[in-house]
């Protein structure tokens, strides 16, 4: 068969007919060239058009795409685990300008007794924030889950939705921490102010549900009975509250209306228990 250079012995050039077509060092080139790159956390956003319900301003929120983001996987407590972004920096809304921040779900539903208490409250000494950066850090993030829940606080919001914030706050802490710098020097000392803060907020998450379920109908948060049931058993087993983790555990699995997803995860949770309850008692 003819080579793709044959005949051009009649120019002169019989010597060049054996070249290769492609070089392999473009053929490498060629391949970093044409090869996907890992999309940035900044390719899963775009500003949505917010208005303030408190001072009517009319302002840019950094918003997660619908459908762009992956869901790879969810922790014991069902935090959810996104490919290249962590989708928990961004599911707060905060208006620059009256200091009202909530979280996206909670952000247009306010009471007027409750804006007047974040005017008087919040908005008076609140200082507007300019934002320059294209994503948030995990501390940028986490300062605005703060102010939510200081706004919460001021609006006297119901204990399951200042639970929901710690939750989602604890959540965004641990995110924080698996992404520490291991060759950091000070990489030992943040893992631990990284785990005493995520301890903290989902004591205090446990605490807002616990007194949720006594006064409060479902759902909850968007979340069924079940679900809630669960993440305070979950919470309950991390902090030693073995009673309070298998009561739930056994209300679900009891349950008429959990689904079998979720009685699936109290099996397994309850398996976790009896071996923590066994450590427990061969302590002693």
């Amino acid at each position: 068969m003819a080579g793709l250079l044959s005949g051009l012995e009649q120019f002169g050039l019989g010597g060049l007919e054996g070249m290769n077509l492609y070089e392999k060092e473009a053929s490498e080139e060629i391949k970093q060239a044409v090869a996907p790159s890992a999309p940035s956390e900044q390719d899963f956003l775009f500003d949505k058009t917010q208005n303030c319900p408190i001072c009517d301003c009319e302002f840019k929120s950094k918003t997660v795409k619908i459908g762009k983001a992956k869901l790879i996987g969810t922790d014991l407590d069902l935090r959810p685990k996104y490919e290249n972004i962590d989708m928990l920096k961004y599911d707060v809304i905060s208006c620059p300008k009256c200091g009202y921040t909530s979280l996206s779900r909670y952000f247009k539903f306010l009471t007027a007794p409750q804006a007047k208490k974040i005017q008087e409250q919040i908005t008076k000494t609140f200082k507007p924030q300019k934002e320059t950066s294209e994503i948030y850090t995990y501390d940028q993030a986490l300062e605005r889950y703060k102010l939510t829940l200081a706004n919460a606080i001021v609006k006297q919001a119901k204990p399951s939705e200042k639970a929901y914030i710690c939750l989602k706050a604890a959540w965004l802490i641990r995110g924080k921490a698996e992404h520490l710098n291991v060759k950091d020097s000070n990489f030992t000392q943040q893992k631990k102010e990284c785990e005493d803060a995520e301890n903290e907020f989902l004591r205090n998450a446990m605490e807002g549900f616990l007194a949720a379920r006594q006064s409060e109908g479902y759902p909850m948060c968007g979340m069924d009975e079940c679900t809630v049931d669960y993440l305070i058993a979950v919470t309950a087993m991390r902090f030693d509250q073995y009673d309070v983790a298998s009561k739930l555990v056994s209300s679900i699995l009891v349950s008429s209306v959990a689904n079998p997803r979720m009685k699936e995860k109290a099996r397994d949770l309850k398996e976790m228990l009896m071996i923590k309850i066994k450590e427990q008692k061969m302590g002693k």
